[in-house]
């Protein structure tokens, strides 16, 4: 598997602004800057690249839930995880301290403890939780 994605970025740091482009062209250049990164908290001005970080986290988490849960004869009916993303700055710069996997899981059929074991293994094992170096916390409803 190889995925790629474009950043072009125009003048400084503050005041400059760039675009992002995906392989896949979900993103065909999708503004980004400073103000959208650090100051834009609604998120209407553009992306940044802490949110898609939390949407491949969100998306990947999911994922691993459902081949966890098919592995062991589930089928989820629906898999709703909002992935929140917290950072700060240190002496070195801005960092990502955590994030929290909030999940709603409608699957018929599973025990509380089935599901908060295979919920368990999704958030330690994904691809993307493997990747981040941050606190992982997971708020997993069975509904």
């Amino acid at each position: 598997m190889r995925r790629t994605a474009t950043a072009i970025w125009e003048g400084s740091g503050k005041d400059g602004k760039g675009t992002l482009t995906t392989q896949s062209g979900a993103f065909d250049q999708q503004p980004y800057s400073f103000k959208t990164r650090f100051e834009n908290e609604d998120g209407k001005a553009g992306t940044n690249p802490e949110e898609l970080v939390a949407a491949a986290h969100a998306g990947c988490f999911a994922m691993a839930l459902s081949f966890q849960l098919q592995n062991n004869g589930f089928t989820a009916d629906r898999l709703t995880t909002n992935a929140v993303l917290s950072g700060s700055k240190d002496e070195i710069g801005f960092k990502v301290d955590k994030i929290v996997l909030n999940l709603d899981a409608k699957v018929p059929g599973i025990s509380a403890d089935q599901f908060s074991t295979l919920a368990g293994n999704a958030k330690k094992n994904c691809p993307i939780s493997r990747l981040l170096n941050c606190e992982i916390e997971m708020n997993a409803n069975l509904i």
